[in-house]
């Protein structure tokens, strides 16, 4: 059985936006409702992340909308590549110089490296038809 088939690339690209959306979704929830805006600006403030208060806002926001965007099909390949930007960010400034494994003590760079590598599957191959983009693009056909 060949595993190169239209269906089963846009079931694989479903199921990876969908579980990047809700990972993305419940980030933001602990930003805003459980860990909150003011302790994400202190953590990013230990981190020396540039302007913590403004930057705390900005991922907050981009984690919901870009889940949401992610689950849905939207703008896809643009908001997977603004994500991998964040990531990327993320994972200099807060993740570098924790070595490789999370444990209770280090915050390592596992967890970035995976997100980065499933938004650069979905960089590189789209949406797939299972997607608002999806059907967009065969209405304009």
């Amino acid at each position: 059985m060949h595993m190169d088939k239209p269906v089963v690339r846009d079931g694989a690209l479903l199921i990876v936006r969908i579980v990047l959306g809700v990972i993305f979704i419940a980030h933001s929830w602990d930003r805003f409702a459980i860990t909150g805006i003011t302790e994400t600006t202190g953590r990013f403030s230990a981190a020396n992340v540039p302007q913590p208060k403004l930057t705390s806002w900005i991922v907050a926001i981009a984690e919901g909308a870009g889940g949401a965007l992610l689950i849905v099909g939207l703008l896809t390949t643009f908001v997977a590549g603004a994500l991998m930007l964040m990531v990327a960010l993320g994972l200099y400034f807060v993740h570098l110089d924790q070595g490789i494994f999370i444990d209770s003590t280090h915050m390592g760079m596992e967890y970035p490296l995976v997100m980065l590598c499933a938004l650069l599957i979905i960089v590189v191959f789209g949406s797939g038809r299972a997607s608002v983009d999806g059907v967009l693009v065969r209405a304009e056909l």
